[in-house]
């Protein structure tokens, strides 16, 4: 059954990201409070060379496999050759690119951390090819297993290179130990003996041009507050704003983005069928918005005790833009499906134009409020880019799924009853145990706990039950 499976492939999907993500949090927790925000400033800014670069050049060889009735070692082949030949042409770009970009935000320290930092997306061009065809089964449990213990090898490699004295090269070696680990453990999951080929070329270059353009575009989206920032504002201050968003989007990146694998390949199964692609699109959607809002709208109300908790009082302003920051991610979560539905329908062009939209208003928006308000200016444009392209993808999802905008908003009245609900209890428990000097482990849980009841009690008495939302229909 084609719901049981798609649920199934995203439980093990989420499960993956959600346990990489508490590793990585339980990995920051150590970095954090040893390591000061500068560090973590300096590395978020080699990482905004990498991340451009690597979205630039990024090849979408799982989707155009997933997509293909039957794989055959020809395909499986040319899909390795062409993750080797961008990691080639990755390498090559990153090193030149490397001296002028440390010389431009004058720190030569930058260099040396780029180059090892290429690592990382090198290797994840590299995984294994053969691991699609557990994908195309809708069988996460291999995936699972790969980037949990890649992981896991990476979190002991960055506390060994933190315990030798390494200091921020230990943020270096979590995020390319885990590309590396991941990798390795592909080959032993499911074995693949390495050919060069692109016979099958023809399969491939129809996803790479507007996929290439539109990874340009949604790289220079995400990085660039980031570029302005790093120029314009110490690296301490810098590396306070990066933590705040890579904080934010922590809970909605280990839920929704892994959900989206399996929710394309059923998708894909379904796109010659317009009535049930409808269904399973406002499902989708739906499910997204679930959960992406409320942890949003709790990271918001409560970011004071969750960068307390986590990170340590030398992270008191991250708190405060992690306030506001939070916010911001909701609306963009609600994209999401409507992505892998373009990439099921074969539109990848549409992702394109909404990325380069989303891009014109950015530079706009976002220049005009760092140049007056500095980094609040910065969070305030996020915020304003955010409803708009919410707005957007309402547009867009009825173009490609024949929805209309009324019954897309229509479909999250419920969500935002319950998310407003919950909200107002957050504050109303926050206000009545302030007198109660509670640890931030324990106030964070009893306020979570308050909320998590009071969302999904108002949910259940409109008639929504969670579980019923992930998958398409039969």
């Amino acid at each position: 059954m084609l719901t049981f499976k798609t649920f199934l492939g995203a439980g093990w999907s989420v499960s993956s990201r959600l346990l990489g993500r508490l590793i990585d949090i339980g990995t920051l927790l150590i970095l954090a409070r040893t390591l000061s925000p500068a560090d973590f400033g300096l590395t978020a800014l080699a990482m905004t060379l990498i991340a451009v670069v690597e979205t630039v050049l990024e090849i979408p060889l799982t989707q155009a496999l997933t997509r293909l009735k039957h794989i055959e070692k020809v395909h499986l082949d040319t899909a390795f050759t062409l993750g080797l030949l961008r990691g080639v042409l990755f390498t090559l770009v990153v090193v030149v690119a490397a001296w002028p970009f440390a010389k431009f935000y004058h720190d030569p320290r930058l260099a040396a951390l780029i180059t090892v930092l290429s690592l990382g997306p090198v290797a994840r061009g590299l995984y294994s090819p053969a691991m699609v065809k557990f994908i195309r089964e809708m069988s996460f449990r291999e995936v699972f297993l790969s980037q949990f213990l890649g992981k896991l090898a990476a979190t002991a490699a960055a506390i060994l290179v933190l315990y030798m004295g390494g200091g921020y090269w230990a943020i270096v070696m979590n995020g390319v130990g885990a590309s590396l680990g991941a990798t390795l453990i592909s080959y032993v999951i499911a074995p693949y003996r390495p050919a060069f080929s692109l016979a099958e070329m023809h399969q491939f270059s129809g996803f790479m041009g507007w996929f290439s353009a539109s990874q340009l575009v949604s790289a220079l989206n995400w990085q660039f507050d980031r570029v302005l920032l790093g120029h314009f504002t110490t690296k301490a201050e810098l590396g306070k704003y990066t933590m705040a968003g890579d904080v934010a989007t922590l809970p909605t990146a280990s839920l929704i983005g892994p959900a989206m694998q399996p929710v394309m390949a059923a998708f894909s199964r379904i796109n010659h069928d317009p009535s049930r692609l409808r269904s399973a699109y406002l499902k989708a959607s739906r499910f997204t918005m679930m959960l992406s809002v409320p942890v949003c709208v709790f990271m918001s109300l409560t970011s004071d005790l969750t960068t307390d908790l986590l990170l340590g009082p030398q992270w008191k302003a991250a708190g405060v833009y992690l306030q506001w920051l939070a916010l911001t991610i909701a609306p963009n979560a609600y994209s999401q499906p409507l992505s892998a539905l373009a990439f099921a329908v074969g539109r990848p062009r549409t992702i394109f134009e909404i990325n380069a939209i989303e891009l014109c208003f950015r530079i706009v928006l976002v220049t005009i409020g760092l140049y007056y308000y500095s980094i609040w200016g910065a969070i305030a444009a996020r915020g304003l880019v955010s409803f708009i392209m919410f707005v957007v993808s309402l547009v867009s999802s009825r173009h490609l799924a024949r929805v209309s905008i009324a019954s897309q908003l229509v479909n999250l009245w419920e969500i935002t009853l319950a998310s407003t609900a919950m909200a107002v209890t957050i504050l109303v428990l926050r206000d009545f145990s302030a007198g109660w000097h509670l640890s931030d482990f324990f106030a964070l849980s009893f306020i979570g706990t308050g909320a998590g009841l009071t969302y999904v009690g108002v949910l259940f008495m409109l008639g929504v039950r969670i579980a019923a939302q992930m998958a398409p229909q039969r």
